[in-house]
């Protein structure tokens, strides 16, 4: 098992490693000026140099993403100097004359327009888009597997069509469609009805305490909104997976030998008609997190998607930068315990 999760990771590190590649080519050959962003278009010439050579734009591409690579290792090779120390924010394992060989946190980089450290504004933003997409799964893995088996119990019925016609029209619609249908009608026309509001975040500056709060009823809408897709596609793979496997030999069986109707369909069908359903949640997860960045637009919600969206808007490169290799981190993770998943629940997978 340890040597199946090094190995993955080791397919996880070349993963991230061609994300790096293909995201830091991509930004950097597309028009558009680092330095002019900073600068806001202001600044002389010597100013701007200045800031061309500390940025390293004036050296090659290749030589460029050579010191990008070096800024994101925990491992690098530094400067002994007190200014890069501070910089970094290393610790120093082998000198090595005028450099360093040290251990930090990845170094992705400053905003262009807030000059913060991109980790610490990703790291602030995630938590919303985190709970956002954990609870979206959530709910939409309960709703999903119970309607799933619902239609596969009650092949060919009008709610076996009702259902299926629903997911295809839940998979079908897009994400920011849904949001602003569901925000505009649910959070502003029947706002009194519903007590929810079309924007707002999961914590809010009281004003009268000057304190933030947590704002439960917020999540309500933008979850709904993100879970739609997902709970759709669960919906219809349970009801495969399931029909699938009742119509098995040892269904069957259990069936004949008097188990209760709940045992049969709990404990032997679902258990093993739940590896199409793992696949999925563990893909949308992931996805999830990605694909929320317009939810979170849409609804105004404090998270990495609405933080990204916007330096895309001011050309913030650092930060899309950023955000797009943590996602793709995200990714592998999440498929390494899902590999693993696999083997605790379906004895048939042999990971070595």
């Amino acid at each position: 098992m340890l040597y199946f999760i090094l190995r993955r990771l080791g397919y996880g590190f070349l993963v991230i490693f061609g994300v790096i590649i293909v995201i830091f080519t991509l930004f950097f050959v597309l028009p558009g000026d680092p330095v002019s962003t900073i600068l806001g278009g202001k600044g002389d010439e010597e100013t701007r140099k200045t800031l061309t050579k500390e940025l390293g734009l004036d050296k090659p591409l290749i030589v460029q993403l050579g010191f990008y690579i070096n800024d994101l290792s925990p491992l690098g090779l530094h400067a002994n100097t007190p200014a890069i120390q501070k910089k970094y924010e290393y610790l120093t394992l082998i000198p090595l004359g005028d450099y360093n060989l040290a251990f930090k946190r990845p170094y992705l980089r400053r905003s262009y327009q807030t000059n913060r450290r991109v980790d610490e504004i990703l790291l602030e933003d995630i938590e919303g888009t985190l709970v956002l997409a954990i609870l979206s799964m959530f709910f939409a893995t309960l709703i999903g597997m119970f309607f799933g088996v619902i239609a596969a119990l009650r092949q060919n019925s009008f709610l076996d069509y009702t259902l299926v016609t629903v997911s295809v029209l839940g998979i079908s619609t897009p994400s920011f469609v849904m949001a602003i249908l569901i925000s505009t009608i649910f959070g502003f026309y029947l706002s009194d009805y519903t007590g929810l509001k079309p924007i707002g975040s999961l914590w809010e500056l009281n004003p009268f305490t000057g304190k933030f709060e947590l704002q439960i009823r917020n999540m309500i809408l933008p979850v709904i909104t993100l879970s739609l897709r997902p709970l759709s596609i669960i919906v219809q793979l349970t009801r495969s997976s399931m029909l699938d496997v009742l119509s098995q030999d040892y269904i069957r069986t259990a069936k004949a030998k008097g188990l209760l109707f709940y045992q049969v369909v709990i404990k032997h069908a679902l258990k093993n008609a739940l590896n199409p359903v793992i696949t999925a949640v563990s893909g949308w997860l992931a996805s999830l997190m990605a694909g929320a960045f317009f939810i979170e637009y849409v609804f105004n919600w404090k998270g990495l998607g609405r933080t990204t969206i916007r330096a895309v808007e001011t050309l913030d490169l650092p930060i899309v930068m950023g955000a797009t290799i943590l996602i793709a981190f995200i990714f592998v993770i999440i498929n390494i315990v899902v590999d693993v998943l696999y083997a605790a629940i379906d004895p048939k997978v042999r990971l070595e």
